[in-house]
């Protein structure tokens, strides 16, 4: 089953500093029928304006993986971490036993990112941060894993939970194929950019594509398009 979520059906706010779009209940948002999808709890679409952001405030015992689809976003923590994630690249934060941040649009554009939360499948556990640069040309034509909890994806940011973040770029016509473990897992799809057909069903930018029962879904790009996709566990 593909159920596509059109971007103009999600909730979301507008405080100004911040253009929220939720594909999941958060905040002040809340849909009974889009609490979470298997291990994924939070999708969030948010456009910050220039030199604001989110100001120092705790989290506890949840994966986060910030996708920057434009500009950049400058991070600090209670841990020390400093860091600056550019567009098209990636952070995770694994919240642990506690973590207070911060998450600031220090550039003189919009900064516009995907914010992820994942259940954790460990507990008790120290918090940690991370972020690396995943250039483009290596995602060009397939998934390729960004964030992972998955032995075999030694080269992706490590978070504590059995799913996985995937990027990809697809030239308009170009196809890409992504075979999930199993018919059981649950997959979230959303075009940064482009329209897409997905097993058909068409989606178009920043739309969701909730997926399950199936082993595996072909992206056909109707225009050039990056994809995001999570592969997560019931």
């Amino acid at each position: 089953m593909i159920e596509r979520r059109p971007f103009d059906s999600l909730g979301g706010a507008n405080h100004g500093w911040l253009d929220a779009k939720h594909h999941f209940s958060f905040a002040e948002y809340r849909d009974p029928q889009r609490v979470h999808w298997g291990a994924l709890r939070v999708w969030n679409d948010d456009s910050i304006q220039p030199d604001s952001g989110f100001p120092p405030h705790p989290h506890a015992d949840m994966e986060i993986i910030t996708y920057v689809r434009e500009g950049a976003i400058t991070h600090e923590d209670s841990l020390g971490n400093k860091g600056r994630t550019v567009a098209g690249d990636v952070q995770v934060m694994s919240a642990g036993t506690g973590i207070r941040h911060s998450e600031y649009n220090l550039e003189p554009g919009i900064t516009r990112i995907f914010q992820i939360w994942i259940f954790p499948d460990r507990r008790g556990e120290p918090p940690a941060w991370g972020t690396k640069p995943f250039p483009k040309g290596e995602r060009s034509g397939q998934f390729v894993a960004l964030a992972s909890g998955l032995e075999d994806d030694e080269e992706a940011l490590p978070i504590r939970t059995d799913a996985r973040l995937l990027g990809a770029t697809l030239k308009a016509g170009a196809t890409a194929e992504y075979r999930f473990a199993g018919a059981e897992r649950y997959g979230y799809l959303v075009p940064a950019s482009g329209k897409v057909e997905v097993n058909s069903v068409r989606l178009d930018a920043r739309d969701g594509a909730a997926i399950s029962g199936e082993e595996v879904i072909r992206v056909t790009a109707l225009e050039d398009a990056e994809l995001v996709l999570v592969d997560a566990a019931g």
